[in-house]
């Protein structure tokens, strides 16, 4: 009754009547404490804190007990009593038998948490070569033949087939589960756990476009999510904001999520400010801390991490988040070993957290440890394969070991992750070029270029390959290119392919007889350590051409432009503007 009743009103995507949906979260938040659910049950009481209070005669009536119910209400109170602490093979034991719906779920899933727990027992002593599939959950093969019983003669309500999905999920049947997760989602809207393990199935957008889900708001909470999983950053953002204009502008879990997209789309000053914002309003939030401190790590906040990780600690020593800050601030100070084993500590508290996996292989390739480093990276795509993080450590790992072919199918993995992610696509040029595929590497560093090169090399890249091919030109314009967009980021030079961009000019254009543009930049030389020399030499050897009568080249349009040679090469060109060298200065 209560189902039917919460599915009604679940309907419809539009957020009118707030009130009503604050209703609706509070009831779905005590029936998700009721069965176990915590997770499920704190993301909806949050969003309901999020939601103006309601009078005492407009709250959510207790929900009401069937014949069944009240069979089973002294077994059930002694059940749960144990499953809250975690006696999971006690609480099953005294379920048996039991007929309620609400009984009979806590019972199956007692038994599923009772085989996770004992697989996990097994798994964390060794965080070792272990294969998929050699820990197993050995509850899990009966349990679906059970629930898939109950499947058939439709005797399962939403939280039965929230389960019955993660059972099949558990044990590989990813269609089926799917199938199971958006029938869950149809008869029980509200519950957000079965929302969560549909996102983490699916893979992409085109997948996203053949499900048929229900119309109801809670979908708008789940595209957003699924968006930031899948890195459609933007759609994800206008989707969170029209959540906070609907009226969820206080919930501490859209802001995070925020937070969560723009670290993502590495807008780092945006995702600070937001991380810190969301501290002052939820000071003991220990939830995406580690996020935080990723960002703390790539700015190399020191003193920000070092009090981030003393507060968690304070907070709460043994959540894998605070493991993993721990870890990044250790990290940060080069203590390699250390960082590595607080990420092994998250780990035996969570053998399926992601982050730590992803962050221990990284401590592994400092340590130049790479067989544990490989180990490290198949665990985090084993939780999810959607983690670019552990395809591009992968491919950093395969180079290290000099096995090109390997590399460039982690790297492209990577790449189909982040399409416009610089990073990769400067890594699958450099694998490219190795493999001799010279063609398909110009394509990579000039697309690198085009999405807006993070690290600034692909244009560097880029040059020196036209460099090897004698395409002096196109590795002239490539140069110029460089040089402006360094000089135009207002960015203190320390960069050694400056110097190296000069010294190229500067011999390029003596070549073509310009000794204007060649004297300009080999001053320019003369400003680097590395190539000051040179510089020097060249500035002599113009000079004493000029002295012997050498005039200057009236020929000083063709190197500015690439030409459509270019183009033929597979490389796509852009007009730009003569190098103004006046403006350059070091």
């Amino acid at each position: 009754m209560a189902a039917a009743a919460m599915v009604a009103a679940a309907g419809g995507g539009d957020f009118s009547d707030l009130r009503e949906i604050k209703k609706q979260l509070l009831s779905v938040a005590e029936r998700s404490r009721e069965r176990g659910l915590q997770h499920s049950g704190k993301w909806a009481a949050e969003l309901a804190f999020a939601l103006e209070p309601l009078p005492l005669s407009e709250l959510p009536p207790p929900p009401v007990l069937t014949e069944e119910d009240a069979r089973d209400l002294d077994a059930y109170t002694l059940a749960k009593s144990y499953f809250d602490l975690k006696e999971y093979d006690r609480a099953a034991y005294f379920l048996q038998g039991c007929k309620s719906q609400k009984a009979y779920f806590l019972y199956m899933y007692s038994r599923y948490l009772s085989g996770e727990k004992k697989k996990d027992d097994e798994t964390v002593d060794s965080l070792g070569p272990l294969e998929k599939g050699q820990v197993k959950n050995e509850a899990l093969r009966e349990l679906r033949v059970e629930l898939s019983k109950k499947h058939k003669a439709q005797e399962l309500d939403g939280f039965g087939l929230y389960l019955y999905g993660v059972v099949l999920r558990k044990l590989d049947l990813v269609k089926e589960a799917i199938d199971v997760f958006v029938e869950a989602a149809h008869v029980l809207p509200l519950h957000w756990g079965a929302w969560l393990e549909l996102c983490n199935l699916i893979t992409d957008k085109e997948m996203l476009k053949f499900l048929s889900l229900p119309d109801t708001w809670m979908k708008e909470f789940f595209l957003a999510h699924i968006y930031t999983e899948l890195q459609l950053i933007e759609e994800a953002l206008q989707k969170y904001q029209s959540l906070i204009d609907a009226g969820f502008s206080k919930s501490t879990y859209i802001i995070s999520q925020i937070a969560v997209a723009y670290h993502n789309i590495r807008d780092i000053d945006k995702a600070l400010s937001i991380f810190n914002e969301l501290r002052k309003q939820d000071p003991y939030r220990i939830e995406n801390m580690d996020t935080f401190s990723n960002l703390l790590y790539v700015r190399s906040m020191k003193p920000e991490l070092s009090y981030l990780a003393h507060n968690l600690c304070e907070i709460d020593k043994y959540r894998v988040e605070t493991c993993c800050v721990i870890g990044n601030y250790y990290s940060l100070r080069s203590q390699h070993e250390k960082a590595a084993l607080y990420f092994q500590r998250a780990l035996k508290l969570n053998p399926r957290y992601l982050g730590a996996w992803t962050l221990m292989g990284h401590e592994y390739m400092e340590m130049k440890n790479t067989s544990a480093a490989i180990q490290a990276y198949r665990h985090a795509i084993e939780v999810n394969k959607r983690d670019y993080r552990a395809w591009y450590g992968l491919g950093q790992t395969y180079e290290i070991l000099k096995m090109p072919f390997y590399c460039l199918y982690y790297y492209r993995r990577a790449h189909q992750l982040r399409p416009n992610d610089s990073r990769m696509l400067v890594a699958l040029g450099e694998c490219y070029e190795k493999l001799n595929q010279l063609v398909e590497a110009k394509k990579c560093y000039w697309r690198a270029y085009a999405v807006g090169d993070v690290e600034k090399m692909a244009l560097v890249k880029l040059a020196k390959l036209h460099e090897q091919l004698n395409e002096s030109e196109q590795a002239a314009q490539c140069y110029i290119k460089y040089i402006q967009d360094i000089y135009s980021c207002g960015e203190v030079v320390e960069h050694l392919e400056v110097s190296t961009a000069f010294r190229y000019l500067a011999q390029y254009y003596f070549k073509c007889k310009l000794w204007d543009e060649a004297s300009a930049c080999a001053q320019k030389c003369c400003a680097f350590n590395d190539t000051r020399e040179e510089g020097k030499a060249l500035l002599r050897q113009i000079l004493q051409l000029r002295s012997q009568g050498e005039t200057s080249s009236t020929d000083v349009a063709a190197p500015f432009f690439l030409p459509a040679s270019l183009s033929a090469n597979n490389t796509p060109t852009r007009r730009v503007s003569p190098l103004n060298l006046s403006s350059v200065t070091p």
